[in-house]
């Protein structure tokens, strides 16, 4: 089967706001080509993508990551046998987890632990038919239907390597294009009963912010992903146009309703690709500089850094896809709307596989 990899490429401003924050409370940066720029971690925005995949994918499709994984095995016990107290049920699921290898304590595993709806289902067949199964049996039960998110996005099981999932998509840190420097907003709050010629306010204090143009970067290895949804092209179809819905659309929910911040990109670009997955955030380790805004700038310098790399060190994609006329222009790729970006995707995959 041929490597196919599918590469996303956004360019998104994002007003005052603090996305995704640190153990201080400030909003999370990082130093890139000596200047501190704006970050939003990859599990951030990893996370606002699996909430999204619960609007278009059916919970079945899905995966939990928890630590109540024995709740979870004992519901789809008691489904399958009625018969079975709560108790029997909780007994039984957690005899069927710690024999695959994962740990338990207080009737919930020892760390969160990402399980498919349909994995869950596995286990208490397992449990029910056989009443002492095996650990092979057991494993075998947890490395079968991931769920969407879980062959997505893998799953690292510390105890038990033989449990791990290998990821067949990566999403890259955000940063910010150019440098960013933090702020903070100084607010008082008003108690509404105490008397109107009252001094002082009920609450005062600060929240630390930014506002930035992001370069947003994640890639799918369509071919991996396929293997691991039983080699199904509409499966994988659906799935790689939910994912770049996804990518595109979501916005990590940190601190929104201080500053509603809820933006969509100014570009995209997406390249379906024979070598190797590409992250194209060179373009902006020189920064850009504020000259009238950094949107257009921004796309401009992503557009130039790909031809650039195209021509120099790899092959031009096979195919690539722009939302945004600016950026299609420059990158010579097919001009679509986003809802024509994802047709096309679905499409394409279907074709391939």
């Amino acid at each position: 089967m041929e490597k196919t990899f599918v590469d996303f490429h956004v360019i998104q401003t994002v007003p005052p706001s603090c996305v995704n924050r640190d153990d201080t409370g400030s909003p999370k940066t990082a130093v890139y080509g000596g200047v501190r720029r704006a970050r939003v971690s990859s599990q951030s925005w990893k996370r606002a993508m699996r909430m999204m995949f619960r609007e278009n994918f059916d919970e079945s499709e899905l995966g939990v990551r928890t630590k109540k994984i024995i709740d979870l095995v004992a519901q789809c016990i008691r489904v399958q046998d009625d018969s079975k107290t709560e108790e029997e049920a909780l007994s039984l699921a957690e005899k069927v987890i710690n024999t695959a290898g994962v740990s338990t304590k207080d009737k919930a595993a020892k760390a969160l632990f990402f399980m498919s709806t349909k994995q869950a289902q596995n286990l208490a067949e397992l449990i029910l038919r056989d009443g002492a199964p095996n650990k092979k049996d057991a494993q075998l039960a947890l490395n079968k239907n991931h769920g969407i998110d879980v062959a997505l996005f893998g799953r690292m099981v510390a105890d038990e390597p033989a449990l791990n999932t290998d990821a067949s998509s990566q999403v890259a840190h955000s940063i910010s294009t150019h440098r960013v420097d933090n702020e903070y907003d100084y607010y008082t709050a008003m108690d509404d009963m105490s008397p109107e010629d009252s001094a002082g306010a009920g609450m005062i204090g600060t929240v630390e912010f930014n506002s930035a143009t992001l370069y947003r970067y994640a890639t799918v290895a369509a071919h991996e992903l396929f293997k691991q949804l039983s080699e199904e092209p509409a499966a994988l179809a659906r799935t790689i146009k939910e994912f770049a819905r996804a990518f595109v659309t979501s916005m990590p929910t940190g601190k929104q309703n201080t500053f509603a911040n809820r933006t969509l990109p100014d570009a995209v670009m997406v390249s379906i690709r024979k070598d190797q997955p590409l992250n194209l955030v060179g373009a902006f380790e020189e920064p850009v500089q504020n000259e009238g805004g950094f949107a257009n700038q921004s796309v401009s310098k992503l557009a130039a850094y790909a031809m650039n790399t195209h021509g120099s060190f790899s092959c031009p994609p096979e195919k690539a896809y722009a939302v945004g006329e600016n950026m299609a222009k420059l990158t010579g790729a097919e001009n679509v709307s986003f809802k024509e970006l994802l047709d096309e995707l679905e499409k394409d995959m279907l074709v391939r596989f």
